[in-house]
Formats: structure tokens, C-alpha cells, sequence
């Protein structure tokens, strides 16, 4: 009887969400409709994380912060189908772990597109087949993806947010016996981060190359028991696969960073951070100046990377990423006085930091 009660008062409360949340979608409509009007983007990532700061700051439990930012995600991936369809192109096939991080991004109630290749991300975003790209950009264990490093020099497109996403390997195959198992399939980084792993515990068996830990799950499900791969359990499920091992990258704390492309700068928010490429003159201590006006304006750099220019022998791409946004006076400055110096520099985008995992 005591349980009955207490559902009945669930069910009392479920209704006054459900009324409360087709109100908000009524009023995301009309604030869709302005949006077009004004040609504006659907995706913003400071309000975004306006919401979320404010919904866990008023949060008084017991919900745990990370279970009220997955439902908000959810209902703000609803928002976003209201609006405007919204395509997201990211790295596929299903079950990568650029999909799991566009998703968990973006959330279930918008389109998404598998790519091929990084390249065919920033194309399809470039001709407006989607609206958003997610692309990784580097490995805690492994560092920087140099493909998506590249196509920041010829491309238009801006950084306008960024996600972390914990990273876990799992050993996958069709039957559950190790002792058979003569061939592994997955991705060369992913291989990279397992590396003490496959040696302890699958020495003889052959590691081989594929374009994504998705294609790895298919192609061992598509063979026998001397077949296994490194993949997601989301893979396990939609390939048929068993999980043998769980959790085998050498470093528990494996996170990749992705950032999402688009067409629009963010606003500034109260904890940015910008992403810029610039070249140097060929001289004795260039790179030194260049990193001087940082240093004298206080601007904390958490990233540096060096990319060769294709173009000129022993001539160098620098990718920086620094705190705050493109628009404070001081980065400003500090970007002013790189600029003068530099013989190329590019601002890639500012956009709201995310906390790492």
C-alpha cells in the first residue's frame, strides 16, 4: 500500500514535468523561429554552459550533478530537432568514439552523419550538408591527431566548443576463449594505448591496422573465433561481440579531446579558452619571440604543437591553445604584438573550456 502511494505521488509529479516541458518547448520554438529570422547559429555553446552552471548551482540533490547534466543534455538535443534539423558529422562508422562524443555532446534527437575520413568532416560542414563537425585532437597517452591539425591550415571553419571523453578499451570477439584468439583489430593509436596489455597477454597475435574501432567490431564479427578487436562496448552490442576484457589501456585516466567545427565564433564566456596556428620567419630564436607577448600579458598556454608547411622545407606550423577568448583585451594584445611578428597567424576560435575528466 505504502508503494502504491508513493507512485501515485511519482505519477502526480511526472505529469507536472511533462506539462513543464512541452511549455519550454513552446518557447524554444518561438526563440528558433528568431533565431532564423535572424540567420542565427541553433547550437550556442555559452548558453549552453550558462545552463548547466546555473541548473548545478541551484541543484540541491540528491540528483547527482553528472545525472542532471545527462537529462538537461537530453532536453536540450530536443530543443535543438525543434528549431531546425541539425546534422553532425563526425568520424564513423556507429559506435566510434567520436560518435559516443558527439552524442554525448549533442545528445539523441539530432541527425548524425558518418565520415570517412576527417577531411570528409570538415568538407561536410564546409558545404553545409551538416551543420557541425566533432573531431578528436588529442590523446592524453598518445598526444595530438595530426590529420585534424592539418586541416585547420586551409580551412574556414571555427572551433566553437570542446568535449572530453574518457576513454575505455575493450577486447571484443564472438566466442570467449583467448587461448584462439591470432589476429586483434583496431585502430594504430588505439593499439599504442594498449600496448603492455597485448604484450602480457596476447604476444603471437597478429595486430592489425583499421580505419576505426567500429570497423574493427564488424570485421571480427564477421569471422571466426581466431578474430577478436579493441572497441567500445557500444560496439559489442550493435556487432553481437562478447566483452572478454574490459578497461585494457595501459593508463586508467585515457581521455580524448574533440572539438566540434562550425561556421560560428562563441561568445565570451567567464572561462574560455582560444585556439590559434601561426608560422615563424626562419630566424635564431623566432619561437622564443613569438611566445613572449603571452608571457608579458599573463596568458596561460596549455597546449603548443609543431606541424611542417608542406610548403617549404624546414618551415613550421605552430598550434597554440591559450586561456580566455580572442576578444579579451589581453589576449587581444598579446595576439596584436604575435602578429607583427609572425609570419602567419590564424585565430582558430574561442569557445567555452570544458573541465577535463
Amino acid at each position: 500500500m505504502q508503494i502504491n502511494k508513493l507512485r501515485k505521488t511519482v505519477d502526480s509529479i511526472d505529469s507536472q514535468v511533462l506539462k513543464l516541458l512541452n511549455e519550454r518547448a513552446k518557447v524554444i520554438l518561438g526563440i528558433g523561429k528568431l533565431k532564423a529570422k535572424a540567420n542565427k547559429a541553433i547550437y550556442v555553446p555559452e548558453r549552453e554552459k550558462e545552463v548547466y552552471k546555473k541548473l548545478i548551482a541551484k541543484n540541491p540533490g540528491p540528483l547527482p550533478a553528472d545525472a542532471l547534466k545527462a537529462i538537461f543534455r537530453e532536453i536540450m538535443s530536443s530543443s535543438f530537432a525543434l528549431e531546425r534539423p541539425l546534422a553532425i558529422a563526425y568520424l564513423g562508422p556507429e559506435c566510434t568514439f567520436t560518435h559516443l562524443a558527439a552524442i554525448k555532446k549533442f545528445g539523441a534527437s539530432v541527425t548524425y552523419k558518418a565520415c570517412g575520413t576527417i577531411t570528409d568532416i570538415f568538407s561536410e560542414v564546409e558545404k553545409g550538408m551538416a551543420v557541425y563537425g566533432v573531431v578528436p585532437i588529442e590523446n592524453s597517452i598518445e598526444g595530438a591527431v595530426n590529420h585534424t591539425l592539418d586541416m585547420f591550415i586551409d580551412s574556414d571553419l571555427k572551433v566553437c566548443s570542446e568535449i572530453y571523453l574518457e576513454v575505455t578499451h575493450n577486447l571484443l570477439a564472438k566466442k570467449a576463449d583467448k587461448s584462439k584468439i591470432k589476429k586483434v583489430y583496431s585502430k594504430a593509436e588505439v593499439f599504442g594505448q594498449c600496448r603492455i596489455w597485448l604484450e602480457s597477454n596476447l604476444p603471437g597475435a597478429e595486430l592489425i591496422e583499421v580505419s576505426s574501432t567500429a570497423k574493427a567490431a564488424e570485421i571480427a564479427s564477421r569471422e571466426g573465433a581466431s578474430s577478436a578487436c579493441i572497441a567500445s562496448k557500444l560496439a559489442a552490442e550493435k556487432y553481437g561481440l562478447t566483452v572478454l576484457y574490459r578497461s585494457i589501456q595501459d593508463n586508467a585516466h585515457n581521455v580524448t579531446r574533440f572539438l566540434v567545427i562550425g561556421k560560428y565564433n562563441a561568445m565570451p564566456t567567464k572561462e574560455d579558452k582560444t585556439s590559434i596556428m601561426f608560422s615563424v620567419k626562419d630566424r635564431s630564436g623566432a619561437l622564443h619571440d613569438m611566445l613572449v607577448p603571452f608571457k608579458k600579458y599573463k596568458i596561460n598556454m596549455t597546449k603548443i604543437e609543431s606541424r611542417p608547411s608542406k610548403v617549404r622545407a624546414w618551415e613550421y606550423y605552430f598550434f597554440v591553445d591559450l586561456g580566455g577568448h580572442y576578444k579579451n583585451p589581453k589576449v587581444r594584445k598579446a595576439l596584436d604584438e604575435l602578429e607583427a611578428q609572425a609570419s602567419f597567424v590564424k585565430i582558430l576560435g574561442s569557445y567555452p573550456a570544458e573541465e577535463g575528466v
